[in-house]
């Protein structure tokens, strides 16, 4: 008698066969997001006396146009940047470029230094003293450089391993959805089996279970980090997500600073002028970062982020004339449409810090989740496989008997 089509038999079977496919890139895949999560926390936590400072009781900060001209005398260079976080007792991040070059022949005015010079080093600074607390660089930075190597690109090389994460990536995502079909009971009152894991059943049953349910639990933030990984995989698909979000994936990757020009109302001002106009704009407290531009014809740019365990990893922008301190734009999150705020949050919406250090936990758990699921899973299908053999063989021994 012919079997009827079922559609949770399609389901299962594209989700068998899928996982198999791709479980071990999956595998290293999530286990590289996984230890990702926390890298500066563990950076931070291997060398403190960098990232941290001992605030004084009565002293205040170096003023930040007294501050970038000690640091450029010291390392004869330019400031380009000075990240100065909400908190007093951390260090400020200034990133600092060499003398420019000449240029070579054949490059036009206005082409900027030349790309064959050093490139600017990050700095993490006292605030108080002005001293050089060490770089950017650190013990982890080789082993997380390669961590993300592996999780982007499967140490394969840009050509080859973003195809072959950004096609199995595809595989995930529709692991994700077939998987929550297949979780869905066939009886809604059977709905509480597969919110728990029964601990008193064999380790088949524990197994099954921990895939299941756990797979359950971690379900929206692992499709999440799927649709937003593509974005990096495939030029095609983040240009698509982008025409239906209605608004441009990475824009400001291209955005430049605004131009000025010297006018009558130039005015000579000072870096604390330029921080004092920029929090009247955008007076909430929280971390702020000013790029100084290294020659005279763009604008200063000034952006300011939430701060804390659970801030929005989003940030106001203002853009200052250097001739007058007048402001050229201002672009507050908030007051942005929905679909421009869902595109700008990619990134953090991918990595886990969408909501600080909180949603980075959730991630991280997610993530370990994940980097079971094709253990998990392939234990299914082996114990799925023996216990076919094995009624197969049953009535064999009977006739043979």
């Amino acid at each position: 008698m012919k079997k009827s089509f079922s559609w949770r038999k399609l389901f299962n079977d594209v989700h068998l066969w899928l996982g198999i496919a791709s479980g071990l890139v999956l595998f290293i895949v999530c286990l590289t997001g996984t230890i990702y999560t926390f890298r500066t926390d563990i950076e931070q936590m291997l060398e403190p006396d960098k990232y941290t400072v001992a605030v004084p009781a009565i002293a205040t900060p170096l003023p930040a146009n007294e501050l970038i001209a000690k640091l450029e005398q010291e390392h004869n260079g330019k400031v380009l940047s000075l990240e100065m976080p909400a908190d007093k007792a951390e260090s400020y991040k200034v990133s600092i470029a060499p003398p420019a070059t000449e240029k070579p022949e054949g490059k036009g005015k206005g082409e900027g230094r030349s790309g064959d010079g050093p490139k600017p080093t990050s700095y993490f600074v006292n605030p108080y003293t002005g001293a050089v607390l060490g770089t950017t660089e650190g013990p982890a930075t080789e082993f997380f450089g390669t961590v993300m190597k592996m999780h982007r690109w499967l140490l394969m090389g840009d050509s080859v391993g973003r195809v072959i994460v950004g096609i199995s990536t595809i595989i995930f995502a529709v692991l994700c959805l077939t998987g929550i079909v297949l979780w869905w009971p066939k009886k809604l009152k059977n709905w509480k089996q597969g919110l728990k894991v029964k601990t008193s059943g064999n380790w088949k049953r524990i197994n099954h279970d921990l895939h299941n349910t756990f797979g359950f639990y971690s379900f929206i933030l692992l499709l999440i980090m799927a649709l937003t990984g593509l974005c990096w995989s495939f030029e095609w698909y983040r240009d698509a997500l982008g025409k239906v979000m209605g608004a441009e994936v990475f824009k400001g990757r291209k955005e430049k600073p605004m131009f000025t020009f010297a006018g009558a109302d130039a005015a000579a001002l000072t870096t604390e002028d330029f921080i004092a106009r920029a929090n009247k704009l955008l007076p909430n407290e929280g971390n702020m970062r000013i790029s100084l531009p290294d020659n005279d014809s763009t604008a200063i740019v000034v952006t300011k982020s939430q701060a804390g365990f659970m801030a929005l990893n989003a940030s106001d922008k203002v853009q200052l004339d250097q001739h007058n301190g007048q402001p050229l734009k201002v672009e507050i999150f908030a007051e942005k449409p929905l679909n421009e705020q869902i595109v700008s949050l990619i990134k953090p919406l991918h990595l886990g810090d969408v909501y600080g250090s909180f949603s980075k936990i959730l991630y991280f758990l997610a993530c370990l989740v994940a980097t079971s699921l094709p253990v998990t899973g392939t234990l299914i299908w082996i114990n799925k496989l023996k216990k076919k053999s094995k009624k197969k063989l049953k009535p064999r021994t009977i006739a043979a008997a």
